[in-house]
């Protein structure tokens, strides 16, 4: 006999009885933070390189090796610092500007190729994504891995230099700029020195697994700093829906981590694939709060 799903009343009365919300606070004792939008991106490409398909994604390069600092040090188990061997010394990994460059390090670990170097360096961002083939099939692909370096935002590094506004320094508004500037798109790319390998993954759910392995649910799913929230714990959000003043309240679950996600009171939502789930992503930034949800 299949099991009825549990209506509103009788899942906050679970909550209620199984869980403590706690209150999330920053450093400073502020209890609100950055509230931003994810999605998952489908983007041009072929499986062999072309005069068109010339930006390669790279798979896990068999000379990157992760340090487990948590071994020896409990304190810094989140931290994993990337390397490579050089003689006899654990050195940095290449960063994206190396890796990019006319050497080409990592050549031979390509596992397919894109037409729009824009598009790659936002699908690295969002983490996953989807690539449509020639064909007609589609192929998905995943973080993988990494090579050690701290993300940098290159919409932040435009607002600095004063050639877009923090209001127009959305994925659109960059992508805009580098369609009037193509040549200092790598210029602009280089200033993130973070670099995202990828893995094919199966394409069977309509949703891509977070860093628990299952599938995102979208505007349910939130990518956290899980030195702050434990990953899979509810999480109460508290803000506004993206570009109105229409409250958002709502509870999530911390299914995800990313790189940019630092902070307490920091979360990232998952609003879905493909193009409208990228506009919302898109819209997505405004201020919240939050509040945990642990087990009695």
């Amino acid at each position: 006999m299949a099991m009825k799903s549990p209506d509103e009343s009788a899942a906050r009365a679970f909550f209620e009885k199984h869980f403590t919300p706690y209150r999330l606070f920053n450093p400073d004792g502020s209890d609100e933070g950055l509230i931003t939008g994810y999605f998952e991106p489908i983007i041009r490409g072929s499986l062999k390189p072309s005069s068109r398909y010339r930006y390669p994604v790279y798979g896990v390069p068999k000379d990157l090796i992760t340090v487990d600092l948590g071994e020896l040090y409990p304190e810094f188990k989140h931290i994993h610092p990337r390397g490579r061997v050089e003689g006899r010394k654990l050195v940095p990994y290449y960063s994206r500007a190396q890796i990019d460059g006319k050497f080409a390090p990592l050549k031979g670990n390509e596992i397919l190729w894109t037409d729009d170097a824009m598009d790659l360096f936002f699908l690295q961002i969002q983490g996953s994504g989807k690539v449509a083939l020639d064909d007609g099939s589609t192929v998905r692909i995943g973080y993988a891995d990494q090579n050690g370096y701290p993300y940098q935002s290159i919409g932040r590094i435009l607002v600095e230099r004063g050639e877009l506004s923090l209001e127009d320094a959305s994925m659109d508004g960059i992508k805009a700029w580098a369609r009037s500037h193509p040549g200092k798109v790598s210029e602009l790319l280089d200033g993130n020195p973070s670099y995202v390998f990828f893995k094919f993954l199966p394409d069977t759910f309509p949703d891509p697994p977070g860093s628990l392995g299952v599938p995102l649910n979208p505007g349910i799913s939130i990518a956290v700093d899980q030195r702050a929230i434990p990953l899979g714990a509810p999480v109460y959000l508290s803000s506004t829906w993206p570009g109105s003043e229409k409250p958002l309240d709502r509870l999530m679950l911390a299914q995800d981590t990313g790189g940019a996600i630092k902070g307490t009171v920091r979360a990232d939502i998952y609003w879905g694939s493909g193009q409208d789930a990228g506009e919302l992503a898109g819209k997505t930034r405004q201020r919240g709060r939050l509040w945990v949800l642990l087990p009695k």
